[in-house]
């Protein structure tokens, strides 16, 4: 089933324009990977998706309804949460208190505080901590779990592994398996081509924000990636 669609989607900051007449795809239960340089437009996308850029209703449909209109809160309401580049945690906040934001948006489903904690134990041992005290690393882990707090049908991820070592990028990316067996959606923005295509089943590159390329990962042609991440090639898709 299609839980996510867009259609013709464009997204503008004041009078630049990021986004051009984006189409894509996204049924339940799937992993997709969106893929691109940087300044490609995978950041404005997840943000569109989320609510923060507001457009026109029918260009983002969730599970039948436009939503292009909708709010932020309302948007996390109805199933989707972003964790954002960069985590963007509340520093005045201990670590369960900024999981606990979560739970505002009073869906129901598999996600709470002991389920966050068995998926990533660190966060129990630290949790009355101030979450500036935390490291990249924790503080991501810290990310994912406030936004399966509220138990999303589509989660999106931005930038997962930004700035982290790679012993925690791995085992960060290792509960991705554990959320998508609970029937969260997953759309994946990555720089890193080769985690975004081991953890997905799809993907969409962008470039210059238009769509260059999309194609299973299982059927990826590594030339015609690299040409449509660097925009060496024609557009298509």
């Amino acid at each position: 089933m299609t839980l996510l669609q867009t259609h013709n989607l464009s997204a503008f900051y004041g009078d630049f324009q990021a986004l051009f007449d984006i189409n894509v795809t996204v049924e339940e239960g799937e992993t997709v990977a969106v893929i691109g340089a940087n300044g490609a437009g995978k950041t404005t996308l997840l943000r569109t998706l989320a609510g923060s850029l507001v457009t026109p209703p029918e260009t983002v449909v969730f599970d039948g309804e436009p939503i292009g209109h909708k709010t932020p809160h309302e948007i996390v309401r109805l199933g989707i949460a972003l964790v954002p580049e960069g985590r963007r945690l509340f520093p005045s906040l201990s670590v369960e208190e900024n999981l606990l934001l979560g739970t505002h948006s009073e869906r129901r489903g598999p996600w709470n505080l002991n389920r966050v904690y068995q998926l990533f134990p660190r966060l129990s041992e630290l949790r009355r901590l101030p979450a500036p005290s935390l490291s990249g690393g924790q503080q991501q882990m810290a990310a994912v779990g406030r936004a399966l707090m509220s138990n999303p049908r589509l989660l999106l991820f931005d930038e997962l592994s930004l700035g982290l070592a790679p012993v925690v990028i791995r085992d960060i990316y290792a509960t991705l398996s554990a959320i998508a067996a609970e029937g969260t959606t997953i759309v994946l923005v990555e720089q890193d081509i080769n985690r975004a295509l081991d953890a997905s089943s799809r993907f969409y590159c962008l470039q210059e924000g238009r769509l260059a390329l999309t194609a299973p990962t299982k059927d990826f042609n590594r030339a015609a990636i690299t040409a449509a991440y660097f925009g060496m090639q024609g557009r298509a898709g």
